[in-house]
C-alpha cells in the first residue's frame, strides 16, 4: 500500500468513525501471546478488554472478551468455540485473514474470523464490548457482535437463525446443551440440544409466540438490546415484546449483560461501574423455573440422569443425587448420577425381596416420562409391593390413587411441591 493510499484510508476512516473509537486502533501485524505479561487490548474506557485469560489451569489460555475494570472479569465473548489453547499460543492481526489464532509454534492455524472478503486495515475494541475489523475501505469486515457466544451486549441484536449457546459448565467454555434461537418462524425459543449435530432440538423450555401466519408484520424478526438496557422483540411493525422489567438501574453507573448461562437459565445481570467489592446482580431471567420447564422426551431434563433439580435462590437450579446414588464426576454436581447398585433380576433367586431390598421414601419428587407400568387403583403398600416385587422397578411413584413404576436412567428429575407425591426408591440392604 502507497503513502498516498494509506493517508486517503486514513481520511475516510476520520470522516467515519468516532475520534474515541480511533484512537484505540489496533494497527495489522500486532499480536497477543498466552502468558502471564501479555498486555490485552483495551477499549477507550478500559472496560473491556481482547486477549487471552487464564482458565483455572496455569498452562490453558482462552481467548475471549472480557469486563476488565471488575473483580471477576467477567468473560462475554470468546474464540475457537470456547477450546483453551495451551501457553504461548499466538493471535495476530492479519490483512487477508483477520484474526488469526495460532498454536505456540506458530505453524498451525488453529482458529480465525474466517473469510472477510476484503484487506483489513486495523481492529478496533470498541467501548460497547465489541471487537470490529475494519477494511481498507472503511466497512466492517467482522464484528463479535455478529458472533455471539453465551451473552448479549447494550446495542447488540440478535437477528433470525442466530442463536446463543450456553458454556457446558461455569469454567468449561465448549458448547453445552442449552440454546436460545430466534427463530425463521419469528419465535425467541430457549431449547435444549444434547447433540450438536442433530438437526433439531429436544425440548422447548421457552416460547415467545412472535409469530404471526396471517400478518407477517406482527411478527418478531429480532432480539433487541438496546442501548439503554432494555431487552425486547422487535417485530416488523416496530411493535415490542418488551422482556425488561421497568425501572432499568442506568446503564451510565451499570454495566448489563444478557446471558444464556450454563444451567439454561436466560438472565440479564447489571453490576455497579464503581469500584469496590461489587458483584452482578439479577434484573429479570428466563423461565421462572427451569426445574418445572424442561420436560424431554430424550434426553436428562435440566440435571443428568437419576439426579434431582430443585429452584434455589434467582430463579437458579441446583441439582442432587437422592439416596443411593452419587455423582458419577464429583466435579459435576449438574451432571447424572450412578446407582449404588442396580436392581437385578438374578438377584430374586437369593432369597425374599423383602430380605434384599427396602425402599428410601422422598416427597414431592418425580421423574416423568421415566415410567414403564401404571397401576390403577392402588394403595400405597400395594404399589410399594409391585415395585419390591419387579427386578426392573427401580422407583415407584404413589400419588392419588395410582402408581408409577420406573426403570433406570430416571429423567426430568425435578423437585414439585404442586403434587403431592411420594417416591419410593428401592435401595438394597446392607
Amino acid at each position: 500500500m502507497t503513502y498516498f493510499t494509506k493517508y486517503l484510508v486514513f481520511v475516510l476512516v476520520l470522516l467515519i468513525f468516532p475520534l474515541h473509537i480511533l484512537a484505540q486502533t489496533i494497527p495489522l501485524g500486532s499480536s497477543l501471546i498466552a502468558n502471564d505479561e501479555t498486555t490485552p487490548w483495551l477499549s477507550q474506557s478500559g472496560d473491556f478488554a481482547f486477549g487471552f485469560k487464564k482458565i483455572q489451569s496455569q498452562n490453558q489460555f482462552l481467548l475471549c472478551i472480557y469486563y476488565a475494570k471488575i473483580k471477576d472479569a467477567t468473560i462475554v465473548w470468546y474464540a475457537n468455540g470456547g477450546n483453551l489453547m495451551p501457553r504461548g499460543s499466538i493471535a495476530e492481526l492479519n490483512p487477508q485473514k483477520g484474526l488469526i489464532l495460532r498454536d505456540p509454534k506458530g505453524k498451525m492455524i488453529i482458529w480465525s474470523t474466517g473469510r472477510i472478503g476484503s484487506n483489513v486495515a486495523f481492529a478496533v475494541m470498541n467501548d460497547t464490548g465489541n471487537f470490529v475489523l475494519v477494511g481498507v475501505d472503511s466497512s466492517v469486515l467482522w464484528e463479535s457482535f455478529r458472533y455471539p457466544t453465551d451473552t448479549l451486549m447494550p446495542t447488540q441484536i440478535l437477528e433470525i437463525n442466530n442463536k446463543l449457546v450456553a458454556r457446558k459448565s461455569e469454567s468449561f467454555f465448549v458448547p453445552g446443551r442449552f440454546y436460545l434461537r430466534m427463530l425463521s418462524d419469528r419465535n425467541l425459543v430457549l431449547v435444549t440440544q444434547s447433540k450438536l449435530t442433530n438437526f433439531d432440538y429436544d425440548a422447548e423450555y421457552y416460547n415467545s409466540h412472535t409469530s404471526d401466519s396471517g400478518d407477517e408484520a406482527n411478527s418478531g424478526y429480532q432480539l433487541v438490546f438496546d442501548e439503554f438496557g432494555s431487552v425486547y422483540i422487535l417485530k416488523r411493525n416496530n411493535q415490542r415484546l418488551v422482556l425488561t422489567p421497568p425501572n432499568v438501574p442506568s446503564i451510565s453507573e451499570n454495566y448489563h449483560r444478557l446471558s444464556l448461562d450454563f444451567d439454561g437459565v436466560l438472565t440479564h445481570y447489571y453490576h455497579p461501574k464503581s469500584t469496590g467489592d461489587q458483584k452482578w446482580s439479577t434484573l429479570w431471567s428466563l423461565p421462572d423455573n427451569i426445574c418445572l420447564a424442561i420436560l424431554e422426551d430424550v434426553g436428562s431434563g435440566v440435571c443428568g440422569f437419576n439426579n434431582v433439580c430443585n429452584l434455589g435462590g434467582n430463579q437458579r437450579p441446583y441439582c442432587e443425587c437422592p439416596k443411593g446414588y452419587s455423582l458419577i464426576d464429583p466435579n459435576n454436581k449438574y451432571g447424572s448420577c450412578k446407582p449404588k447398585f442396580v436392581p437385578s433380576c438374578d438377584e430374586f433367586g437369593q432369597g425374599n425381596p423383602e430380605e434384599l431390598y427396602d425402599f428410601d421414601v422422598v416427597t414431592d419428587v418425580d421423574w416423568p416420562l421415566s415410567d414403564f407400568e401404571r397401576i390403577y387403583p392402588s394403595a400405597e403398600e400395594e404399589c410399594k409391593k409391585a415395585c419390591l416385587e419387579d427386578c426392573f422397578c427401580a422407583v415407584t411413584i404413589y400419588r392419588s390413587n395410582s402408581c408409577w413404576k420406573k426403570k433406570l436412567p430416571l429423567s426430568n428429575g425435578r423437585v414439585d411441591t404442586s403434587l403431592n407425591v411420594k417416591a419410593f426408591l428401592k435401595i438394597r440392604k446392607v
